[in-house]
Parts: structure tokens; C-alpha cells; sequence
């Protein structure tokens, strides 16, 4: 029953590793020259040195923008509790210029325990935010404001920005603003007059590295070797992740994840997966648990869809990969049968089927949105002779053969073939 327990209490370590970004990120801070360190230094500063500054984030979804900014505003209200006051907006929720402003003046009465009017103008809030910046300068208490999906912020008349960053030209005022976007040229979305007054510091986050990626695996899936858990069952664990991470199969498997999507969110969410699968009897790890979370996450609509064709649709979905093999340009019903009845001569096949039987199934595949028209006519025209295109790649369809229990061998060689 102990052992039990502490195979539950592994499971459920990793998987609150997983979900703390601290703990994630701990192995990127380590160096001076990562964005936590570089942003940690930029705000203190300005803390410090009672002097504003303006800061943007840039990078793409999920590269721990986000993250990487809580930890630090976590770490430096612990470090200077009575000098930091934080307001958040979000451009998808506070993109108008008017509950902004609304907002912000909401967050700094709760802040700072005042009585919040519901009937106030825009002017009044604005006036309100330039006197409470420079009642927070002279009491040495410096106001960050984080504008998350800071692009929607640049949208319209920008007053928002504007006055935010003209209250902070007065020597008595002290603020950090923090811009969060995944655009890289959001800067350039700003007014000349906000552009002026804004300080053009950024930090481009980027995904991890396959280096960095993996030593977030070996700092995630790692058990540690002291009182929390049998000695023997701690390192056999450690081992045999280890033995994991080594397997050929595994790194074929990581670096096709990293292909697909190499950011820090996707990254988590596929170990989840894996810690999830972890079989409780044994209490380890597996690779077949990383090849089921990979299969899992991988997104394959067109898979999906070619598991419920029918035999006749495979034909014409064969066909057509030919006929694009074969620099065929100009490809419709008419030359699609062409080369059915070319397969089926040459092959002597059982499987041929009637011309507008096999209308039927084209006319389904289109629905499927596994082939589509290339022209812009209506549907009024006739469907035998408009050009269509395949939506699914070669490697996409010899898959779904090779997933389809009954489909004909002839297909495989075709597909084989044209390999």
C-alpha cells in the first residue's frame, strides 16, 4: 500500500512541476543573459532609481511571455512589498479607450482603497490616473501597468497610450509600462506622438531551443533522491527516464513534436500527456507513454475523414495523387475517371464501379473537403468538367491506407509506387 502511495505521489508531483512555471522556467533563468534576468533588471531599475520606463514583450503565442513576467513581478513584490503597484489590462477586454481608462482607475482605487465612481468620464479618469501617478512618485512607489495583446491597444485614436505615456513625461510621476504582443512590428502600430514618448525597449521571446527543451524534460520528469521517496524507487525512475530520453524512438518522436509546434505551452501540454498515461502498476515512465500523448495532440481531421470514405472515394483520391505525380495540370471528374479505368485495365481490379456512382462518391469527397474546385463558378456549372485539387498531402494518404482495415492492397502498391 506505501508503495502505491508513492507511486500516486510521483504521478502527482510531475504533473504540479508541469503546471508551476516557476519550476519550468527555473532552468532558463540561470543565465544573465535570459529575458527573465534582463527584464527583472529593467523593472528594478526603474524601481530603484524612481524613473519610468516602457517596455514590449514580443513573441509568439505560447513562448512564456506571460510567464516569464509574472514570475518576475512575483519576485520583485516579495523583494520591495511596499514599493510596487500592478494594473492589469487586456487589449481583448479593454481595447476601447474609455473602459481602459474606466479600468484602470477601478484597479487603483482597489489599490489603494478608494471609492470607485461608476459615472466617471473619461477626463476624470485620466485626471484621476496623472494624480495618482504622481502621488505614487512622491510616496516612492512606482505603478506597473501591463497591457497584454498590446496591439489592440494601438488600434483607433491610441488616447489610452497617449495619456498614459504623457502622464509619465512629469519627473514627479514613476510607472513602468509593460506591453505584451505577438506581433513583432507592434511598435509600429503607435501614433507618432505615442511613439515619441515611448522608451522602444523590447525583448523578443523566442521558442526553446532542442537543448533547452531538453533540459526541461530531464528538470521536469526527474524525481528527487532524498526523504520524499524510496531511495531504490527514485533512482530506478530516474534511470529509466533517462534510458527514455536516449531511445532513438523517443528523439524521432520529440523532434517531430518540436517540428510541428517547438513553444514552451505546447511543449508542457504534450509532457502532461504523457505523465498522464504513466501506467500506476509499474510506477515509471515509458516511451510508449510519449508515443501515445504524441498521437493523441497531433491534430488529423484529414485522417479522421479518410477512416469513413469509402472504397470507391480511396480510388479517387489515388487517382488523383497519380495524376498530380504525373504533372497533370489540369485535372477534373472527366480525366479523374481516365485514370480509374487506366488502373482498373491495367490491374484487372474487382473494385469498378459505375460513372455515376462514382459522381456520387466525387461529389462526397467534396463535402468532405478532401478535394475542392479551383475556379470561382458557381455551382450552377456542371461538376464533371470544373478543375479540382487534393487538400490532403502524399504522406496524409498513404497513412489513412495504412489506418483503413480494408483496404485493398492494389492501393498500397499504387501509393508505393508513386513513392
Amino acid at each position: 500500500m506505501g508503495r502505491e502511495s508513492h507511486k500516486m505521489k510521483a504521478l502527482s508531483l510531475l504533473r504540479s512541476r508541469i503546471c508551476d512555471p516557476k519550476f519550468v522556467f527555473k532552468p532558463l533563468h540561470d543565465s544573465p543573459d535570459s529575458n527573465y534576468s534582463k527584464l527583472k533588471f529593467m523593472i528594478s531599475s526603474s524601481i530603484t532609481e524612481a524613473c519610468n520606463n516602457s517596455i514590449l514583450l514580443l513573441g509568439p503565442r505560447g513562448s512564456g511571455k506571460s510567464a516569464v513576467l509574472e514570475l518576475v513581478v512575483g519576485d520583485l513584490l516579495v523583494e520591495y512589498p511596499d514599493m510596487i503597484s500592478v494594473i492589469k489590462l487586456s487589449g481583448l477586454l479593454h481595447s476601447d479607450d474609455n473602459c481602459a481608462l474606466k479600468e484602470v482607475a477601478r484597479q487603483l482605487c482597489m489599490e489603494h482603497q478608494l471609492q470607485f465612481s461608476k459615472a466617471a468620464s473619461f477626463d476624470d479618469n485620466s485626471q484621476f490616473m496623472v494624480a495618482m501617478l504622481k502621488e505614487c512618485g512622491l510616496a516612492h512607489k512606482t505603478i506597473v501597468f501591463i497591457l497584454d495583446e498590446f496591439d489592440q491597444f494601438a488600434q483607433g485614436k491610441q488616447r489610452l497610450l497617449y495619456s498614459l505615456l504623457d502622464a509619465m513625461q512629469s519627473i514627479t510621476s514613476q510607472a513602468v509600462v509593460i506591453g505584451i504582443s505577438c506581433r513583432l512590428d507592434a511598435d509600429q502600430l503607435l501614433e507618432k506622438r505615442v511613439r515619441s514618448r515611448f522608451s522602444h525597449r523590447k525583448l523578443l521571446f523566442l521558442p526553446p531551443s532542442t537543448e533547452d527543451s531538453k533540459r526541461i524534460l530531464e528538470q521536469v520528469l526527474s524525481l528527487p533522491v532524498d526523504s520524499s521517496f524510496p531511495h531504490d524507487y527514485a533512482v530506478e525512475f530516474n534511470r529509466k527516464v533517462q534510458d527514455i530520453l536516449e531511445d532513438r524512438r523517443f528523439k524521432e518522436t520529440f523532434n517531430k513534436y518540436l517540428n510541428l509546434d517547438s513553444s514552451i505551452k505546447h511543449l508542457l501540454r504534450f509532457l502532461f500527456c504523457a505523465v498522464s498515461c504513466m501506467d500506476l502498476q509499474t510506477g515509471f515512465l515509458t516511451y510508449e507513454n510519449f508515443e501515445t500523448a504524441f498521437s493523441s495532440i497531433l491534430r488529423q481531421p484529414k485522417l479522421e475523414c479518410l477512416k469513413n470514405c469509402s472504397i470507391l472515394e480511396l480510388y479517387i483520391l489515388v487517382c488523383m495523387k497519380r495524376l498530380e505525380v504525373k504533372e497533370q495540370t489540369l485535372c477534373n471528374f472527366n480525366s479523374i475517371m481516365k485514370e480509374y479505368k487506366n488502373v482498373h485495365d491495367s490491374f484487372q481490379t474487382s473494385d469498378y464501379y459505375a460513372r455515376n456512382v462514382c459522381l456520387r462518391a466525387f461529389e462526397h469527397l467534396i463535402n468532405r473537403e478532401l478535394i475542392c474546385f479551383t475556379d470561382s463558378r458557381g455551382y450552377g456549372s456542371s461538376v464533371e468538367f470544373r478543375p479540382v485539387k487534393l487538400l490532403i498531402s502524399s504522406a496524409e494518404l498513404h497513412q489513412g491506407l495504412k489506418a483503413y482495415h480494408s483496404c485493398p492492397a492494389i492501393l498500397h502498391k499504387l501509393m508505393d509506387r508513386e513513392g
